[in-house]
């Protein structure tokens, strides 16, 4: 009987024994799975913020080739010179004479504008495509005052003064990222 009753506790035994070791093994394999969530959240959270910030840096490259864009039309303070040359050449093709009259800066710090005079010489046809040229430019300008005054038969000429939205070299800000 006691080889029966000593099976009885040996087994009894070893599922006691099996009983605490998978207790064990299962707090150890949940708290290993609770570490694992826990990285899984971590690594979630920082792929959101690199894709966050791919979105953001990518959107920051579209919006410096819009400023780039929308700063082609200005005239830059350093450019004026080229700028008149422009319109001269413009009449030129068109069969003109545009002579600058004056120049002059306005308007504010933020928002910097030249003011320009100009005579535009030649046949009728030639001033008014010349001053819709001009006006049509790729260029932030706006005509103040226009006057067409016949010379003699054939002879025309055009004073039209301008507005020209302008820009400082130190407007434009490098993309530093």
């Amino acid at each position: 009987m006691k080889s029966s009753l000593s099976q009885l506790i040996v087994v009894g035994v070893l599922c006691i024994v099996t009983f605490v070791g998978y207790g064990m093994w299962y707090v150890a394999v949940s708290a290993k799975s609770a570490t694992v969530a826990e990285l899984q959240n971590s690594i979630v959270s920082k792929t959101e913020t690199v894709n966050r910030i791919a979105a953001t840096l990518a959107t920051l490259a579209g919006i410096a080739n819009d400023e780039a864009v929308v700063q082609g039309y200005f005239v830059p303070e350093a450019s004026v010179v080229a700028f008149i040359d422009s319109l001269q050449a413009r009449g030129k093709a068109l069969g003109t004479a545009v002579s600058v009259l004056s120049v002059g800066a306005v308007g504010t710090a933020a928002q910097p504008a030249l003011t320009l005079s100009l005579n535009i010489k030649g046949a009728f046809d030639a001033v008014i495509r010349t001053v819709g040229s001009i006006e049509y430019a790729p260029y932030a300008l706006s005509i103040s005052a226009l006057e067409v005054i016949q010379d003699g038969k054939g002879s025309w000429h055009a004073d039209l003064k301008l507005l020209v939205g302008s820009r400082s070299v130190a407007t434009t800000t490098p993309n530093t990222l």
